[in-house]
């Protein structure tokens, strides 16, 4: 199944790559071996640089946003009491298990001109003006911010549920200790919380960094990579470029050296999320 669902696409991707198949191949089944043509005019293109530059950005912004919320609201969770824990964590599983396809309609709603109740919202503050007529999507500073608080919402509930889980395995007697001799809340967090922490954190980390760099149904369905491709990450390029200008072998490329990059940042990370379970 693993064969047939994972390494035979991306085999036949990688081979893809290698060649012109273009929309005239989608009718023919024609198509012509260009060896490394695909990877070279794809690095001479501005535009993949940019594209590249926007998902680095994009992903260290939404993992920074994602775990310091879900840092906050784990380590609110142990301070609950029973029942409204219990509330806190069916509201945020509820929130993680929506489809990303539904909910970021239902956002690009919230953030509509004329009836957004967002705008809406903002406006009754008289802190921002009128922004009833304000278009997210339209602007790239909001359509950037628009898409950020979306994706860490979504990205909190499974961060800020793990760390609590882990948060629960953590010996009492540290922190008890520390206390008696003197520690205050944030040094007790510091020295001792988080250390215990790190692994976990590297973990979901990894996982942010993985799903970030990858996000496309919130992009695509909030500004369609716009305006003027402010929001165009590596894989609305690649998907404009193989879907929509049918340069299939382009997008192939452009999906090949995201799978790299990816590859490259997934294995730094589990190095150092060996190295800190031996340190343990």
């Amino acid at each position: 199944m693993i064969l047939t669902v994972t390494v035979a696409p991306i085999v036949f991707l990688v081979y893809t790559s290698f060649t012109d198949y273009n929309q005239r191949s989608l009718f023919t089944g024609a198509y012509d071996a260009v060896g490394a043509a695909q990877y070279t005019a794809l690095l001479s293109e501005r535009e993949f640089w940019a594209a590249l530059l926007r998902s680095a950005l994009f992903t260290v912004a939404m993992v920074a946003g994602s775990i310091a919320v879900g840092v906050g609201v784990a380590q609110l969770m142990t301070r609950l009491a029973d029942g409204l824990r219990t509330l806190v964590t069916v509201v945020m599983i509820l929130a993680w298990a929506m489809p990303t396809v539904a909910s970021s309609l239902v956002w690009k709603w919230l953030f509509q001109p004329g009836y957004g109740v967002v705008n809406w919202l903002l406006t009754q503050t008289h802190l921002f003006g009128d922004l009833t007529s304000t278009d997210w999507a339209s602007r790239p500073v909001l359509a950037s911010l628009s898409i950020w608080m979306l994706v860490v919402w979504q990205a909190v509930p499974f961060i800020a549920l793990t760390l609590y889980a882990a948060l629960t395995q953590m010996p009492m007697e540290l922190q008890e200790a520390a206390r008696l001799d003197g520690a205050g809340e944030w040094r007790l967090w510091w020295s001792i919380t988080l250390p215990f922490l790190r692994p976990t954190l590297m973990l979901v980390t990894l996982m942010s960094v993985i799903w970030d760099f990858n996000v496309f149904n919130q992009i695509w369905l909030v500004s369609a990579g716009g305006p003027d491709s402010a929001t165009t990450t590596l894989g609305i390029y690649a998907y404009k470029a193989a879907f929509v200008g049918f340069e299939v072998g382009q997008g192939a490329a452009l999906s090949v050296v995201t799978t790299a990059i990816l590859v490259a940042v997934t294995a730094f990370y589990i190095r150092g999320l060996l190295r800190s379970g031996e340190d343990l």
